[in-house]
């Protein structure tokens, strides 16, 4: 699992995108600041997802985080 977390107020943190792997396939969980989540299937392999993963998350966590803490999902 490789998951991005922005700390929304002194001591809170909340997810923002989550890969893993869980429920038996990769996936990509997107959430919005009131917690909801959108969940997309990857068609890869576990290894593959887990390096986009690390790519997509190391390139974009400042996109990711702006559009979060906005209200939208990343």
């Amino acid at each position: 699992m490789v998951q991005l977390e922005v700390e929304v107020e002194e001591g809170v943190w909340k997810p923002v995108i989550r890969y893993d792997c869980a429920h038996n396939f990769a996936h990509r969980d997107r959430y919005n600041l009131k917690g909801d989540r959108d969940k997309e299937e990857i068609p890869l392999s576990y290894t593959d997802s887990l390096d986009l993963a690390d790519k997509d998350i190391n390139g974009n966590w400042d996109i990711y985080q702006e559009r979060f803490l906005r209200g939208d999902f990343p």
